[in-house]
């Protein structure tokens, strides 16, 4: 079977709805059902993998509609920016910082109030589609990955046909649901920045948050659930940190008495860097993992022995052919040109964290819910999957169909 990864945070999102629109444009794809049987999702990509799993029946009205509420989204569509909302928010942090040991604190969950997101979501992602989805064997599974705040392990909660496989390792637990709207916003409730979503449970309610936080193995929910193929669209520019380990060498090779001359990180570069230890790094990771893997069974052969003594393993390994898009262009730049879209009190709270250097203003990058970001974000997945249409074409036609 044919699986779809998408492990996105934030507004880097709108990537992937670009390169998801050129894929539906695609001539084996349009008016047909999504080649993805298996699409797991964390992140903002639970959102975009649940839009696509949600109307599998036509892939790519499902990518031009994904790609129109991306291009059309504001900030006011994800969270309250007006002075009201912020000040309160502000009040009762200094509150919990300054007076919590004696008056007691915890008032505070979040940066930021995302209630807005709520309706914006209920508006336009009909959840009862996934399951009509599977039953008209259009999609065998969806799974969405959220971070448990009181156990710290990676929940993936899937809806898939009857049987689908289901795991418990030691920091990876995943469970057979009917998904709602609180598991795909559970999975794109970034950290500190978005508050917990509570989801209910058979040992009562827990509280979750982003699926980026935990999933070191993004690939892993979509191979375990039996794809043998894997398309996954990334959100990290491998030439743009390519350039940043070259500079930062060579900055300390030139350093006098051997102190480096890069400027001290101000905190929103921390946080910059913090957020794309989340985002960025799992998947690049976990390929290269999937590729050591399937070196190893090249290596050992397929022989009729093998496969026998592979029968007796629980989990026994086989091959996964993973195809990847990553953005051509540093997202972090392109959110550095369109920071003045940001509401005026944000831009405020932004500059009281300091001014990070240009390539690495990653943290405006995953915020920035502004239609002329996401739109620039968008044209820039659409001209990475067409450059490479052909190859993705041929990645997808070759996936297996949905079991009978």
């Amino acid at each position: 079977m044919l699986g779809l990864v998408l492990t996105a945070g934030g507004a880097r999102g709108a990537y992937q709805a670009g390169v998801l629109k050129r894929v539906g444009e695609l001539t084996p794809f349009r008016r047909r059902p999504s080649p993805f049987a298996i699409v797991a999702g964390a992140s903002a990509g639970a959102i975009n993998g649940a839009m696509i799993a949600a109307n599998s029946a036509d892939f790519s009205s499902a990518s031009q509609r994904l790609a129109h509420l991306w291009g059309d989204l504001s900030v006011h569509d994800v969270f309250r920016s007006d002075a009201l909302a912020l000040g309160h928010g502000g009040f009762r942090w200094l509150r919990d910082l300054a007076l919590g040991g004696l008056i007691g604190g915890g008032t505070v969950h979040s940066l930021l109030d995302t209630a807005p997101l709520r309706a914006y979501i209920t508006k336009h992602l009909a959840v009862e589609g996934i399951g009509e989805a599977i039953r008209a064997g259009h999609l065998y599974a969806l799974a969405v990955s959220a971070t448990s705040y009181h156990s710290g392990k990676s929940y993936t909660f899937i809806q898939g046909r009857v049987g689908h496989p289901v795991w418990v390792k030691s920091r990876r637990v995943s469970l057979a649901v009917e998904l709602t709207l609180d598991h795909i916003l559970a999975s794109a409730a970034i950290p500190i920045v978005f508050p917990p979503v509570p989801i209910r449970s058979e040992i009562g309610e827990c509280f979750f948050g982003d699926g980026g936080m935990r999933l070191v193995t993004p690939f892993s929910p979509a191979i375990r659930l039996g794809a043998t193929r894997v398309f996954a669209v990334g959100i990290r520019c491998q030439s743009a940190a390519d350039a940043l380990t070259r500079a930062e060498l060579r900055e300390g090779e030139e350093s006098h008495g051997g102190l480096a001359s890069i400027a001290r990180p101000p905190l929103a570069q921390i946080c910059g860097v913090f957020l794309n230890a989340i985002f960025l790094d799992h998947l690049d990771t976990d390929l290269d993992h999937l590729r050591r893997m399937n070196e190893l069974i090249l290596a050992n052969g397929d022989s009729a022995p093998r496969r026998r003594a592979a029968r007796a393993i629980s989990e026994p390994m086989r091959r996964v052919e993973p195809l990847v898009i990553n953005p051509t262009a540093d997202l972090a730049i392109v959110a550095a040109a369109f920071a003045h879209k940001m509401p005026r009190a944000i831009r405020y709270i932004m500059d009281g964290l300091g001014t990070p250097d240009a390539q690495s203003a990653d943290l405006m990058s995953y915020l920035l819910f502004d239609s002329s970001y996401t739109r620039a974000l968008i044209d820039i997945g659409y001209n990475d999957a067409d450059s490479r249409s052909a190859e993705i074409e041929s990645f997808l036609a070759a996936g297996t169909p949905l079991p009978g």
